[in-house]
């Protein structure tokens, strides 16, 4: 691809506002996909076809649907995110729930796991410092250790959270909280779906989307 895609540059979003087939393609701009990746697309389309793939899409699609309501005259949203999770959850018929969780959100997991468990699943939890090793028998130097360098301190372990969970057989897993990198590896080694909940924001009680919009933050986002 000799041209990036940018479309967060986009001005106009011509993919939302007409279908393919009425875009002028002259109008595009000359970072857009469906200029110059057309032919990913149309092998992405393809892949829909898979039943696998199919079916979660449907569902997505339903639920992204059933979100929003009619009140008073004007299209609203209705549902919070673990309420999207929980219908998705029994529309794909999945029964047991793995939730893989950052020690710092313990509380946090324990609420979403009892409000899991009360819509009628089996849920499974892995706290991220589970099998209590030290960082540095995972080859982190010991001065990245966050507090003393010279005692134990546990490593957060996502691959084993995700094996474990796999040897369970869970149907789905949910992150609530993972640091970032870590959430990668887990979602790399689940072989269930993964799902986030909650994302990791340590300064803003993990809520990342307030640095991008306070001025308060705009000197501390930038390295």
């Amino acid at each position: 691809m000799d041209i990036y895609p940018q479309c967060a540059k986009c001005k106009i979003v011509y993919c939302v506002a007409s279908p393919r087939e009425e875009i002028n393609e002259n109008l595009l701009p000359s970072f857009c996909p469906m200029r110059n990746a057309e032919q990913a697309i149309r092998s992405a389309q393809v892949m829909y076809n898979d039943e696998r793939v199919k079916k979660l899409y449907l569902v997505s699609s339903i639920i992204e649907k059933k979100a929003y309501e009619v009140v008073r005259g004007t299209l609203m949203p209705v549902y919070p995110r673990i309420r999207e999770i929980i219908e998705f959850c029994k529309m794909i018929d999945a029964k047991k729930l793995g939730v893989a969780f950052c020690t710092g959100l313990h509380d946090e997991a324990a609420r979403v796991t009892t409000v899991l468990e009360e819509s009628g699943f089996t849920v499974l939890s892995v706290r991220c410092k589970c099998g209590a090793i030290d960082k540095t028998d995972l080859s982190i130097p010991r001065e990245y250790k966050i507090r003393d360098p010279n005692k134990y301190e546990a490593a957060c372990n996502p691959i084993a959270q995700a094996q474990i969970l796999n040897e369970a057989g869970t149907d789905l897993n949910i992150i609530v909280g993972l640091c970032v990198g870590h959430d990668i590896l887990f979602t790399m080694h689940s072989k269930a779906p993964v799902t986030t909940l909650i994302v990791k924001d340590r300064l803003l009680g993990h809520n990342p989307l307030i640095a991008l919009y306070s001025n308060y933050h705009k000197n501390i986002i930038k390295p």
